[in-house]
C-alpha cells in the first residue's frame, strides 16, 4: 500500500529518513569495495592491439561481485531524429536492457519504419528494442513532452518486468561511459535510488515557468501548434513544494510505478497542475519525488549528465564540441548533452571512450566474436562485464555523492 498524499498545507520539512545509518555505511562501504577491485584488477600487460574487445579487460559479474541491473531505455526524438536514436541506442546498447524508441508525430512516419528495420537489422533481433508506431506530439516546451515521457514509461512497464532503473534520453544526449562500465557500477547501489536534478528555489522561474498559464495544441489537435499563453497568472501551491530541474532522469522502476500505476494520487494531482505550465517535464518528477514521504529520501541529487551553460541568464546547456572533451572525460558523468548531429566530438566518443565502431554496438563482456569485425555478432553471457577506467571515475563520483552526511544534505532541499 502507497503512502498516502499530503494534505493541504502540506508544505512543510519532510519527515526524517527513517532508514538506519548502517543503511549508507553499507552502501559506501560496497563502493569503496568496488573501487579497491576496479584499481586492484587492472592487467599489467596491455591488450593486444587487434584485440577485438575494449582494452581494459576487467573481471565482471561473473567474479565475486553482485548481479548486474537492468535498465530500461526511453530515447525521444522528433523530426529530423531518427539516425540520431539509432546511434544512440548502439552507443548505449546492452542485451540485459530493455530500449523504447519514440520519434514524435512530427516525424515522417516513413522515418519511423525505418527506424524499425534498422533496428530489426541490428540489436532488435534479441527482442530487446521496440519502436512507437503511433506516437503523439511532443512539444518541449509544453505538457505534450511529459505526456510522450508518461507514455514511453508506461509502455516500459508493459514490456519488461525485470529492469530496475527508467533512463529517459533525449537524441541530443550520448553517453560518457561504455554500458559495461555504467550497469558495473549501479550493480553495487540499492535498486531503489532516484538520480534526479531537483531545487526547490524557483527565483525568476517564478514569474516566467510557473505562475503563466499555457495550453499546449499538442494534447489534442493532430497538426504540431506552438503553445500559446493566457492571460491570467496562477497563484503558487500551498498544498506541496514546488521543483525544478532537468528533463534527464534515471528513476527507480518503484517510482516510475508510482507515477503511473500507483494507488497513491499525488501523481495524478501533480499531473494536472503541471497540464498548463510552461516546461513541465523539467518539474513533474522532482515535484511528485520530493512531496512524497515514501521516496523523498531515495534521491541523489545529479541527473549523471554533463552539460555546460550557455551562459545566458537562463544558464540552459550549449552544443558541445570537441574543445569539451577533455572537460567532459575529466566530469565523470554518465552522459553528456547537448550534441550536435554527428559532431565530431560524438566520433572521438566512439572512437576514444566506447571502443565503438561505426554502425556497431559499445563492445563488452557479452560480445564474443573474437577475431571478427563484429565482436558482438556473436552474443555471450550478459552477466559478464568488462569494465574500463570510466567505471573508476564514476564509482568514485557516486562514493561522494552517497557518503554520509553528503548524501543526506543533497535530498530535497527545501529552500
Amino acid at each position: 500500500m502507497h503512502s498516502p498524499a499530503p494534505a493541504a498545507g502540506a508544505a512543510s520539512v519532510p519527515p526524517k529518513d527513517s532508514r538506519p545509518l548502517p543503511c549508507l555505511l553499507l552502501v559506501s562501504l560496497l563502493l569503496l569495495l568496488l573501487l579497491h577491485f576496479l584499481s586492484s584488477s587492472s592487467p599489467s600487460t596491455p591488450a593486444p592491439p587487434d584485440a577485438p574487445h575494449r582494452a581494459p579487460l576487467l573481471a565482471g559479474a561473473d567474479s565475486a561481485g553482485p548481479a548486474p541491473p537492468a535498465l530500461a531505455f526511453l530515447l525521444t526524438g522528433s523530426a529530423g531524429d531518427a539516425d540520431r536514436l539509432h546511434r544512440l541506442l548502439l552507443a548505449t546498447y546492452h542485451p540485459r536492457n530493455l530500449y523504447l524508441l519514440l520519434l514524435d508525430r512530427a516525424a515522417p512516419a516513413s522515418d519511423r519504419v525505418r527506424l524499425a528495420r534498422e533496428v530489426r537489422a541490428g540489436p532488435g533481433r534479441a527482442g530487446n528494442v521496440h519502436v512507437v508506431g503511433d506516437p503523439g506530439f511532443a512539444n518541449p516546451r509544453g505538457a505534450s513532452a511529459l505526456a510522450a515521457a508518461l507514455h514511453g514509461a508506461s509502455l516500459l512497464l508493459q514490456l519488461g518486468q525485470g529492469w530496475d532503473w527508467f533512463v529517459h534520453l533525449d537524441a541530443g544526449d550520448y553517453p560518457l561511459v561504455a554500458p559495461d562500465d555504467l550497469l558495473h557500477v549501479l550493480s553495487y547501489l540499492p535498486r531503489d535510488i532516484n538520480f534526479i536534478q531537483q531545487t526547490s528555489y524557483i527565483g525568476w522561474k517564478e514569474s516566467r515557468h510557473i505562475r503563466p498559464i499555457v495550453v499546449d495544441p499538442g494534447l489534442y489537435l493532430s497538426s504540431r501548434t506552438d503553445i500559446f499563453y493566457a492571460t491570467q497568472k496562477r497563484e503558487l501551491p500551498s498544498a506541496y513544494k514546488l521543483f525544478t530541474g532537468s528533463s534527464s532522469v534515471i528513476l527507480s522502476r518503484a517510482f516510475t510505478e508510482y507515477c503511473i500505476v500507483g494507488t497513491n494520487n499525488l501523481p495524478r494531482t501533480m499531473l494536472m497542475y503541471y497540464t498548463n505550465m510552461p516546461l513541465p517535464h523539467k518539474k513533474y518528477f522532482q515535484t511528485v519525488l520530493c512531496n512524497s514521504p515514501k521516496f523523498n529520501r531515495t534521491v541523489v541529487n545529479h541527473d549523471l549528465h554533463y552539460w555546460a551553460s550557455d551562459g545566458t541568464s537562463k544558464n540552459e546547456p550549449r552544443l558541445l564540441t570537441l574543445t569539451d572533451a577533455e572537460n567532459m572525460t575529466a566530469s565523470s558523468a554518465a552522459f553528456g548533452t547537448r550534441f550536435a548531429k554527428d559532431d565530431p566530438v560524438l566520433d572521438h566518443i566512439d572512437e576514444e571512450i566506447l571502443q565503438r565502431l561505426p554502425g556497431e554496438p559499445a563492445p563488452g563482456g557479452w560480445c564474443i566474436g573474437a577475431g571478427d569485425d563484429s565482436p558482438c555478432s556473436v552474443s555471450g553471457s550478459t552477466d559478464v562485464l568488462r569494465p574500463g577506467p570510466a567505471a573508476m571515475k564514476l564509482a568514485k563520483f557516486l562514493a561522494q555523492r552517497l557518503s554520509y552526511p553528503g548524501f543526506y544534505s543533497q535530498q530535497c532541499i527545501w529552500d
